[in-house]
Order: structure tokens, then C-alpha cells, then sequence
């Protein structure tokens, strides 16, 4: 039975995930947002929901290394999701046709996957607050990306609406898309809390671990909606809210890390097992590659080789955390 409340937990936060995808965009439309900022905060954040409650149910659950290795391993997935479309539509060049103000948020992110990694290894934890420093450092990281977007963002760097959404236009109201955001997220809510029960259960049945079950196995399935983003932004041509929604996703993943230390007993990247660290370093080397095959493809030419990299890592990934779970 334990299998089978997974399956259909999938099935109802894949769902409810694309549901919530597509009321944001109308209300990205409806209340004249650019693809820039909605891509990164708002898609991002409505796609990372179930993250949020299965990491968080993690921690009640007093399983830290699946509240960790979901956040992991989703960024990990996040980034090749990214690395596979680059080399499925490589003649669209989508990494040479995003904002610029992409690469801050790739730093940015890449900064904030560099003190997740070293928090694996030590970390200085605060008096009272009971959580660690690097908790502090990505919630300021976190607000520094929204700073500096803001700042530099302008409607001049916007992409041109395509056509297709004239037809979604109709479809809502600002209204009526902010009603079904809300019972969306409701339902992400409860599906990703079974998923998180369930797949606590799994990690017993199988004896495969919690740090390979939260890093692939509950990870991947929590990643699905990015994927469905992701191809739907790039039929419509918006390759700018494509990267933006999986670059703003893995910000907002490791920003629930800082939401989980607050909620578990002491640092819960300490509490994690070392295993997770192969899981951070993979994902640091492909923080790595995305953010200079940004660099590169903006101010020279786009390349193949850093995605091919991003999509040979994460099978090395999955290899070495089943090996030492």
C-alpha cells in the first residue's frame, strides 16, 4: 500500500504542480509581471512546493537526511532538466537568448551551493537561535538575488509575448487565477506530505536509505513540474522564463534549507549523514557549469559540452549515493 500512496501522491503533486505553473503565468500576464521576475520567483516558487512540504515533513518526521537530500537532489535534477532542453533545442541557443541578469542569479546561486557544502563539512552554529550560520548567509543571499534583480530588470530586456498567450488571456481572470493558485498549493500541501511519509516508509521497506530515496527517488518525483515548465515556456518561445523558472527553482530550494534549520533541533545540515556531501559536491561542480555555460554563451558562443557534463554527473550521482547509502 505504501507504494501505491506514492504513486498516486506523485500523480496528484505533478498534477496540481502544472495546475499551479499555469495560474501563475496568467497572473504574471493579468498583472503585467515580466518573464524575468516571475520566472524566478514566482514560477520557481510555485514549482518548488513540493520541496517545501516534503522537506519540512522530513523534519518532522526527524529525518533529516531526506529533508537535506530532497533539496539536493532536486537541484541536481533542476540543473539537468536545463542541460537536457540545451541539447534537445540547441539550434534555439536559449542560453544565448536569456536576460542578462540571468548570470547574477546563477552567482548567486552558485555562492549559496558553496556554503550549503561546506555546512556538510562544519559550521558555526548562533546561541539561542539553535541554527546554523549558514542559515543567515542564505536568507541574505537569497534577498540579495531579489535586490539586484529588481535594480537591473527592465521591460527593455523583457521578451516579447509570444501570440499563443493572447488565447490565455481569455481564459481567466486575475481573479479566478488567484483562487486556483491558492486550492493548487492546498492540494501540493497535502500530496507532497504523504509523499514525504511515504517515502520515509520506502526508505525503510527497501533499505535503500533516506539519503538515496530523498536525493533521486522523492527528488526526482517533486522535480516533474519544473520539466513540464520548462518544455511548455520553450514551445511557446519564452526561453527567458524557461531558464529563469529552473534557476529561480534551486534558489528557492536551498532557501528551504534555512527554513528547515529553523524548525529542526540544531543544524540539520550537521545532523545529515557525510553521504549527502557526494550529492553537494556534484551538485557545486554543476552549479559550476551552468553558471560559466551562461557566461559563455551570453559574451562568446554557446557550447554543448558543459550540458552534456551536467547530464553524465548526474548518473555518476546516482551511482555513488546507491553505493554508499
Amino acid at each position: 500500500m505504501v507504494f501505491i500512496w506514492f504513486i498516486v501522491a506523485v500523480i496528484v503533486t505533478v498534477l496540481a504542480a502544472v495546475k499551479i505553473s499555469t495560474y501563475a503565468d496568467a497572473i504574471s500576464r493579468l498583472s503585467s509581471f515580466g518573464s524575468l521576475l516571475i520566472g524566478t520567483f514566482l514560477l520557481a516558487g510555485a514549482t518548488s512546493l513540493p520541496e517545501v512540504t516534503t522537506s519540512i515533513t522530513a523534519v518532522y518526521l526527524d529525518n533529516p537526511d531526506m529533508a537535506v537530500g530532497n533539496v539536493l537532489g532536486s537541484n541536481i535534477f533542476n540543473i539537468g532538466i536545463l542541460a537536457t532542453f540545451l541539447l534537445i533545442y540547441r539550434k534555439k541557443l536559449i542560453l544565448s537568448n536569456v536576460d542578462r541578469q540571468q548570470q547574477y542569479t546563477a552567482y548567486i546561486g552558485l555562492a549559496m551551493t558553496v556554503i550549503v557544502v561546506l555546512a556538510l563539512f562544519f559550521t558555526i552554529e548562533i546561541p539561542l537561535l539553535n541554527i546554523g550560520i549558514e542559515s543567515i548567509l542564505l536568507l541574505l543571499l537569497y534577498g540579495l538575488n531579489i535586490w539586484v534583480l529588481q535594480k537591473t530588470s527592465s521591460a527593455a530586456n523583457e521578451e516579447l509575448d509570444d501570440p499563443k498567450d493572447d488565447l490565455q488571456e481569455e481564459k481567466y481572470t486575475l481573479k479566478g487565477a488567484m483562487i486556483g493558485f491558492i486550492i493548487a498549493a492546498v492540494i501540493i500541501l497535502i500530496s507532497g506530505t504523504v509523499l514525504t511519509f511515504a517515502g520515509d516508509q520506502i526508505a525503510v521497506i527497501t533499505g535503500l536509505g533516506s539519503s538515496f530515496v530523498g536525493s533521486f527517488l522523492i527528488a526526482t518525483t517533486t522535480s516533474l513540474p519544473e520539466v513540464v515548465t520548462v518544455y511548455v515556456a520553450l514551445s511557446l518561445n519564452n526561453r527567458n522564463l524557461a531558464a529563469a523558472s529552473i534557476l529561480g527553482s534551486n534558489l528557492f530550494n536551498l532557501l528551504i534549507l534555512s527554513v528547515c534549520d529553523f524548525l529542526y533541533d540544531g543544524s540539520i545540515l550537521q545532523a545529515a549523514s557525510m553521504t549527502n556531501i557526494v550529492t553537494g559536491l556534484i551538485l557545486l561542480v554543476n552549479s559550476i557549469a551552468i553558471a560559466g555555460a551562461i557566461y559563455v554563451a551570453r559574451n562568446y558562443r554557446e557550447r554543448t559540452w558543459p550540458a552534456i557534463v551536467i547530464i553524465l554527473l548526474y548518473f555518476v550521482a546516482v551511482i555513488l549515493m546507491y553505493v554508499f547509502r
